[in-house]
C-alpha cells in the first residue's frame, strides 16, 4: 500500500515547529532539513509533570537542537496555569476532551509567538505520536492559527517512514524516551507503561 506523501505548504521560509520531545521531533526535523526547511523549535509544554520530567525533556530537545545548529525557543513553564485551563477535565480518558483542550492551550501559545515574531507557518511534533488523535491536533492547530493569521501545517508526521526513522534516531542519539504523555493524568501504573 502506497503511503500518502508529506505535503509541503506554499511558504516554508519561516516555520515554527512546536516540539514536545526529542524523540518525536528528530525524524521530522531531519525530513524538514533534507527538504530545505530550517525550523525554529518552540518548546512549550506546561502540561508536563513533574517539573523534573519537564526539564529532562527540554534538555534533550536543546541538546538535539544544538547538535543540528537550530534555534530553540524555551517558553515558560507554568503548570498551575495549565491545570486551570483543563479544570473539570481531569477524569477525561486519553484522547478525550482534556487532550483537545491541552493541545489548544499549547498551540495557541505557539501561534501567538509565531505571529509576534514573523513566523508564517506553524506545525507540531504532537502529530507524530500514535498515542494522540490527529483529528484533535489538527482541530486545535486550525483553531489557534485562525486567531493569529499564521498558516497551520496540519501534517500527519507518522507517514513516509518517519515513524520508523524516529525509532532509529532515538537509538542513535540515545534520547531519553518517556513512558507517558506528560501530564499527571496520563501516568499509568508501572506495569502498564508503554514507551511512546
Amino acid at each position: 500500500m502506497k503511503r500518502p506523501p508529506i505535503q509541503i505548504p506554499e511558504t516554508t521560509d519561516r516555520v515554527l515547529l512546536h516540539t514536545c520531545c526529542a524523540p518525536c521531533s528528530s525524524a521530522i526535523i531531519e525530513w524538514m532539513m533534507q527538504n530545505g526547511i530550517t525550523p525554529t523549535l518552540y518548546y512549550y509544554n506546561p502540561n508536563i509533570y513533574p517539573e523534573r520530567e519537564y526539564e529532562v525533556r527540554k534538555q534533550e530537545c536543546m541538546r538535539h537542537a544544538k547538535a543540528l545548529g537550530l534555534q530553540q525557543v524555551d517558553a515558560e513553564y507554568n503548570h498551575a496555569d495549565w491545570k486551570c485551563g483543563i479544570k473539570g477535565l481531569e477524569k477525561e480518558p486519553e484522547r478525550g476532551l482534556r487532550c483537545l483542550e491541552c493541545f489548544k492551550i499549547r498551540l495557541l501559545h505557539a501561534a501567538r509567538y509565531a505571529q509576534e515574531n514573523g513566523y508564517k507557518v506553524l506545525t507540531t511534533t504532537l502529530a507524530s505520536s500514535r498515542w494522540k488523535s490527529l483529528e484533535q491536533i489538527n482541530e486545535a492547530g486550525e483553531w489557534a492559527c485562525a486567531q493569529t493569521g499564521v498558516v497551520w501545517w496540519g501534517q500527519n508526521w507518522r507517514v513516509g517512514g518517519l515513524q520508523e526513522r524516529r525509532n532509529t534516531l532515538l537509538k542513535e542519539n540515545n534520547f531519553y524516551n518517556q513512558t507517558y504523555c506528560g501530564c499527571e493524568f496520563s501516568i499509568r501504573p508501572e506495569s502498564e507503561n508503554t514507551t511512546l
